[in-house]
């Protein structure tokens, strides 16, 4: 919300799209499993 005020709703948008975005992409490129919280997790052993 604080994005929504000083940018306006549209960047906000844009903002949390991004964010949730990340999220994926990154456990596609590290080949990493996802994890809720702030416990890293290790590459997947095959």
């Amino acid at each position: 919300m604080n994005i929504a005020k000083r940018r306006g709703m549209a960047r906000a948008r844009v903002a949390v799209a991004r964010k949730l975005a990340i999220i994926p992409h990154r456990i596609w490129a590290d080949a990493t499993e996802f994890r809720v919280g702030k416990e890293a997790a290790g590459p997947i052993s095959a």
